[in-house]
């Protein structure tokens, strides 16, 4: 990474009438870097993504693209380029004649455009199928070509809005760790859009998550999960478990508001001891099978209703029955104060 960051957007804000799209948004993504934008829907985060390409005028506030002010350029004027969730591939086109459109439309000569988008196929791993249609191909390898036909242009910022939004789970799971890897060999700074909360702790180098078109929390995937800021993140990122201000004095031992994730809670059927261990006892309502772990769901005598995430390792039952007594326990160390929005 440079010292220059790639994108510095400066008080950004677009209004549609009397709604507020992206309210007052400052952000500063690194050179190199593969950032997520996260949020639900509604929550501005594609609006910034557009902001960024040049599709929407900001209502006030600046974008900067490699020290460069961009905001009142157009989209062709503009060092980015955006893969978009339905890929828009030309149909009549081969997959070679798809990704060297771009470099067409820019003058480059046939001999050099063929050979720039060969080495873009390849590296999307989809040479040997230069020559098939977009319907000839699979989501995945649509997806691929999409994204060859982006980078071939070597654009300094690539945008990407949901585009494994489309694809089937497991393939979108397979995409992602290639897009990784594509993003990795490129060097290009990725900017990647979704509402889909594990796709940006898969992919992601920072996350930022949007909450009624402002910035939640900013941080890694691993800030964001272990040490989630609000109950809006501790509860959009991964499953929590959320102790209210009345109930946390009684259960956590503090006042405010905490959370806890499913992951850090072991059952005993006795409680447990121990320097900076909790325990508070509770019936079990409901045990879901889920392959490598299972899901329990308890709820405590203080009136909270808990879900603990044990591994399936044999050591207990996968169809434990409804009913069972047991103790949930913590350990301090991992239970984490939630800040309350505007302090």
């Amino acid at each position: 990474m440079t010292a220059q960051p790639a994108i510095r957007l400066s008080g950004l804000t677009k209004e549609f009438g009397a709604v507020t799209a992206v309210d007052s948004v400052d952000l500063v993504i690194a050179a190199g870097e593969f950032f997520s934008m996260l949020g639900p829907s509604g929550s501005g985060k594609t609006t910034v993504l557009r902001l960024i390409a040049g599709f929407e005028r900001p209502t006030s506030g600046t974008i900067e693209l490699f020290g460069k002010d961009v905001t009142t350029r157009a989209p062709f004027d503009r060092d980015v380029n955006t893969v978009f969730q339905d890929y828009a591939l030309f149909p009549h086109m081969t997959a070679l004649d798809n990704v060297a459109y771009g470099l067409r439309v820019r003058g480059v000569g046939r001999t050099e455009r063929r050979e720039r988008a060969l080495r873009a196929l390849a590296s999307v791993r989809l040479e040997q199928l230069a020559a098939r249609k977009p319907s000839e191909l699979s989501g995945g390898q649509r997806q691929r070509v999409a994204l060859a036909r982006a980078t071939v242009v070597q654009p300094k910022v690539l945008l990407l809005d949901e585009p494994l939004g489309a694809l089937d789970l497991k393939l979108r799971e397979q995409m992602q760790v290639e897009l990784k890897q594509i993003q990795r060999d490129l060097g290009i700074t990725f900017i990647f859009v979704t509402h889909d909360q594990e796709e940006a702790l898969t992919l992601s180098d920072r996350i930022a998550v949007f909450s009624a078109g402002r910035i939640e929390q900013l941080g890694t995937p691993r800030e964001l999960y272990e040490q989630p800021a609000s109950r809006f993140v501790a509860d959009f990122v991964g499953t929590s478990n959320l102790f209210d201000a009345d109930r946390s004095p009684h259960l956590i031992g503090c006042s405010g508001e905490h959370t806890i994730r499913p992951e850090k809670l072991t059952l005993s059927l006795e409680p447990r001891s121990g320097e900076g261990v909790r325990s508070a006892p509770g019936t079990v309502v409901e045990s879901i099978y889920v392959g490598s772990a299972i899901r329990r769901v308890v709820d405590l005598d203080g009136g909270l209703r808990v879900t603990v995430l044990e591994r399936n390792d044999r050591s207990r039952a996968a169809d434990q029955e409804r009913g069972e007594r047991v103790h949930v326990s913590w350990h301090d160390e991992d239970v984490v104060a939630l800040i309350p929005p505007g302090t």
